[in-house]
């Protein structure tokens, strides 16, 4: 799953393009780094942290799908 599109699905974002401008302005951590690539791949157990909030990927969960581009 893309960094964009688990903000969006999570409903971090209200939309994609909300995604891709905080990400690209530095908003968004993954595993405590700064993250400004939006097509990122999450991978099970990554760490996303916005808002002061942290969240962890859990691919395993129904509806997610891990080839989604």
């Amino acid at each position: 799953m893309r960094l964009d599109h688990a903000l969006k699905v999570a409903g971090l974002t209200a939309t994609g393009g909300q995604a891709k401008q905080r990400i690209q302005a530095g908003e968004v951590r993954v595993n405590g780094e700064v993250e400004t690539r939006r097509k990122r791949r999450l991978h099970q157990g990554d760490v996303i942290d916005i808002d002061g909030e942290t969240f962890e990927i859990d691919l395993e969960q129904p509806g997610a799908d891990a080839d989604e581009a």
